[in-house]
């Protein structure tokens, strides 16, 4: 064949490429759509419909990285993210020219004094330094980022021994103490796969100071794989203590409680994304998985509600005091704060009977989850800066605050935010979601269907398979140090020498007209409102 023969030949190719093929798709696609009885968009507008629900399918990704602005976007901006990834990626929180924040808007502000502390001046104890790996950026441009990592010994910022948080040391036999403030909130292995669980294990020990809550799925050789100090935290359908029947065992409770790692033990009675019991779609539930549970392979599971073992604050007290007693160490629990009367019963009864958790977790209604349904998420629950000065202020009215430690979670992803957080009462913080971005989370939002692309929430192998352990693990030791660090730099300016220190005093509330007023104030406010509607 000459060269005319392949022109005339590719020419007839690419006419069938481009227009017949295409022309057959389309009137295929068109009496497709026109026949079915479905979507009446679909129907009465075969390509136009196509189009709308196409674009409809891709919104979120063009509204997260095309439309939204710095500080819009749920359930965190992009903004917000960026602060999680850089702190984890480079151990830097350093920005430019100005703040992104809209002054205008309401918001909490943290005191500064004319005369903050110097460096040499704070209670900080970096004697030890920690070994980790962080990015540096070689040269980019708007194609191509060019970086590599290196090892980096980098300070802990741990608290003096003297400002350790102690938990249960007034009625445990072996307390828990903590050099940090910061830990990692309940993520049971099941609603992560087990490389997830694996980095965070190795980057919270090797940061220290801090701990990992199992979440209610049990303890698994996973969350174990890094050593770090554990809270184990137990749900209503007792996984990882139970028989196989379902009820508690005390057996498996005592080898829990004998294992070095597990340093205190946590009832969840709520949890701030789904006031309910467990949720774990059966495509998650695998063999090893099913058997750290006691549960069958494949089957969706959904807990209880509440715990069958106690139904009121006595009861539950009692069984908290028996599992202290069984193992020796602190035992909490995990609440969302939002029938005030039962609150106020439970803790006027610590008062009365001197018993209770040794840590009650207060958990925002802001808070995030593996699954859960749209109506449990959106409004049960008052959010965490609503909620924790509430049990504060009760513990303090009944004269018993300082009998039990508070951790608070809900989305206290930066040291601001957490700063603001212990200032309204908190002892210690919880992060969950935070911690998932720094091992790769792109906040895809698809945890519950067990296909999340960055091979976080998923046990499907070959998705995890992008998830690179002794990578992403230094990424969680620096976006702990990060915080803590962050930390002290807003107890220097608030003239304190250790975070430690915070108190209501040291924040103030902005309305959107410019009023300030102390937190005092409105925790006091607030209190009375409550008393006049009990009244």
């Amino acid at each position: 064949m000459g060269l005319t023969d392949y022109l005339v030949i590719g020419l007839f190719a690419f006419i069938v490429l481009m227009i017949v093929i295409p022309l057959f798709l389309f009137i295929y696609l068109y009496i497709k759509d026109d026949r079915q009885k479905q979507h009446s968009i679909l129907r009465n507008f075969p390509v136009i419909g196509k189009v709308r629900y196409f674009t409809e399918h891709i919104g979120p990704e063009l509204r997260q990285y095309l439309f939204n602005n710095d500080n819009e976007g749920k359930p965190f901006s992009r903004k917000e993210y960026q602060d999680i990834v850089k702190a984890g990626k480079y151990k830097e929180r350093l920005i430019g020219f100005g703040s992104l924040r809209n002054f205008d808007a309401e918001g909490f502000y943290i005191r500064n004094t004319l005369f903050p502390k110097l460096t040499d001046e704070m209670k900080v104890d970096n004697a030890k330094k920690i070994k980790t790996r962080v990015y540096k950026v070689d040269g980019e441009n708007l194609f191509a980022r060019k970086e590599h990592s290196e090892e980096k010994l980098v300070d802990p910022y741990y608290l003096r021994d003297e400002d350790a948080v102690v938990i249960g040391d007034r009625t445990c036999r072996e307390p828990f103490r903590v050099k940090g403030q910061v830990g990692q909130s309940a993520m049971s292995y099941g609603a992560l796969g087990e490389r997830a669980i694996q980095a965070l294990s190795k980057g919270l020990g090797l940061a220290g100071g801090t701990w990992m809550n199992s979440g209610e799925g049990g303890l698994s050789e996973h969350h174990l794989a890094g050593n770090p100090d554990i809270i184990m935290q137990i749900g209503p359908d007792l996984f990882g203590v139970r028989k196989p029947n379902g009820e508690f065992s005390w057996e498996e409770f005592k080898r829990k409680s004998e294992m070095p790692q597990v340093k205190a033990f946590e009832l969840k009675l709520a949890q701030g994304a789904k006031t309910r019991g467990g949720h774990v779609e059966g495509e998650k539930v695998t063999e090893e998985i099913a058997k750290i549970r006691l549960v069958e392979v494949g089957k969706t599971i959904n807990s209880p509600n509440r715990f069958y073992e106690f139904s009121d604050a006595p009861t539950m007290f009692e069984f908290i005091e028996e599992l202290r007693q069984v193992g020796g160490k602190p035992v909490g629990i995990k609440i969302v704060v939002g029938d005030m009367d039962a609150l106020e019963k439970m803790i006027s009864y610590m008062k009365e009977s001197g018993k209770g958790p040794d840590f009650i977790t207060v958990d925002g209604g802001e808070g995030g989850t593996g699954a859960t349904y749209q109506e449990l998420a959106d409004t049960v629950g008052l959010p965490i800066h609503s909620a924790l000065p509430v049990v504060d202020e009760m513990l303090r009215h009944y004269g018993i605050r300082d009998r039990v430690k508070l951790i608070a979670s809900g989305k206290l992803i930066t040291p601001d935010k957490i700063a603001i957080t212990l200032a309204m009462g908190a002892d210690l913080v919880n992060i969950a979601r935070g911690m998932m971005i720094s091992v790769g989370c792109i906040m895809a939002q698809v945890c519950h269907t067990n296909r999340c692309p960055a091979g976080v929430a998923t046990t499907d192998k070959k998705l995890q398979d992008g998830l690179i352990v002794d990578e992403k693990c230094y990424r969680v030791c620096n976006y702990i140090i990060s915080l803590r660090e962050g930390l002290f730099n807003l107890a220097a300016a608030a003239g304190l020498d250790s975070p430690t220190q915070f108190e209501r005093k040291h924040i103030v509330h902005k309305d959107e007209l410019g009023k300030v007023s102390p937190v005092e104030d409105l925790i006091i406010a607030a209190r009375r409102t409550q008393q006049k509607k009990e009244a």
